[in-house]
């Protein structure tokens, strides 16, 4: 058995090098084409025209539906592991819930984009990086809480210098964006994508475009990090039946033959 097919590690994998794709075939695109410059466009200036738009769109929903899925197995493993601890019960719902508006962000990014919805845009890349960097947060901590019993020292270490370097990436672009968008170095450049070196601004340019990628590949490595944990985990779906037919009432059913219907494990 290959180490990616034990347990559910195909999960993050999968996440991980779908998501990957999703940028660097939309940005191959977008450069063959010759919509966007070859050094460092920002990611969603790769996925606003035509036909990349399109496959950036399509891949980066099925990356929503992969981190969801992602996000409740770590879930599931967290609550089963510690069943009786009300602190990492707690932070372990937050993070659940934080992680499926980041997973929302990133479907608001992948359908509404850069040039032609700025702000509903701008408020997925909010979700998606904020949020989610939040979420890295609270799954760093319950790394910390649960050591040495359950986790690693060096897995805790792994995912607390994947969230420094996440904000410091955020920071970065943050920063080098306000600046460049402030109107000193010219109006409407949320719609340029092509720049030139000569061009004023174009230093800053370059600083929020290489922290957007770096604050992207962040967030894929911190993925990277569930892959030995879900090998050692799996999930079965137990279906109930309340009836031997469809148009039985639930309570003509007895309660010996619902159980002889349980099926097993999917």
């Amino acid at each position: 058995m290959w180490w990616f097919q034990q347990g559910l590690s195909f999960l993050p994998v999968a996440l991980v090098v779908w998501s990957a794709a999703s940028f660097v075939f939309s940005y191959i695109t977008a450069i063959v084409l010759h919509h966007v410059d070859p050094l460092v466009p920002y990611i969603s200036d790769t996925g606003t025209i035509p036909p990349e738009r399109c496959l950036f769109g399509i891949m980066l929903n099925v990356s929503t539906f992969l981190g969801m899925a992602t996000m409740y197995v770590r879930y599931k493993q967290v609550s089963a592991l510690s069943p009786e601890k009300p602190k990492i019960l707690r932070l372990n719902k937050l993070g659940l819930t934080l992680g499926w508006m980041s997973c929302f962000g990133l479907c608001i990014i992948a359908n509404f984009q850069k040039c032609i919805l700025y702000y509903i845009h701008v408020l997925g890349a909010c979700l998606t990086f904020g949020v989610g960097s939040i979420y890295m947060l609270v799954q760093t901590i319950l790394s910390y809480l649960m050591q040495p019993e359950l986790h690693s020292k060096d897995i805790f270490w792994a995912r607390l210098a994947v969230f420094l370097w996440s904000c410091s990436s955020i920071l970065s672009m943050f920063v080098s964006s306000v600046v460049l968008y402030s109107g000193l170095y010219g109006q409407n450049l949320v719609q340029k994508l092509h720049w030139d070196p000569q061009e004023r601004g174009y230093t800053l340019h370059i600083i929020s475009t290489v922290s957007e990628w770096s604050l992207a590949f962040s967030f894929l490595s911190f993925f990277l990090t569930y892959i030995r944990d879900f090998q050692k985990i799996s999930l079965r779906a137990v279906v109930s039946l309340q009836g031997q037919t469809l148009h039985e009432s639930p309570g003509s059913f007895r309660a010996e033959d619902q159980a002889l219907l349980i099926a097993g494990s999917i």
